[in-house]
């Protein structure tokens, strides 16, 4: 039997949650402390280029999964997107991002 790819439902037994389209390039919205972010996720087939991740200031390489973060109130903004490993942008609240000087 072929699987099918349908949203999982809420804990709380509501709709499922939507990603918020293609607007944002399939990104999901996240809030912390340090603000409100759109979150689009790069799977390593699709990660081409290399990156500079703002949390440990190491390269992302081709191949590499991780995450594109922009703030969520300049969604159009394309300068202000930034790529990150996955652990660094979980530890952002423990660990400022590295600034190169």
């Amino acid at each position: 039997m072929p699987r099918r790819n349908r949203p999982g439902r809420r804990a709380d037994g509501g709709p499922p949650e939507r990603d918020l389209g293609a607007a944002t390039g399939w990104a999901r919205a996240e809030s912390g402390a340090d603000g409100d972010w759109l979150v689009r996720t790069v799977p390593g087939s699709q990660a081409t280029k290399f990156y500079r991740c703002p949390g440990c200031d190491h390269e992302i390489r081709p191949g590499t999964p991780h995450l594109v973060v922009w703030p969520a109130d300049e969604t159009g903004s394309v300068a202000d997107r930034r790529h990150w490993h996955r652990p660094c942008w979980e530890a952002r609240a423990r660990r400022r991002p590295h600034r190169r000087w």
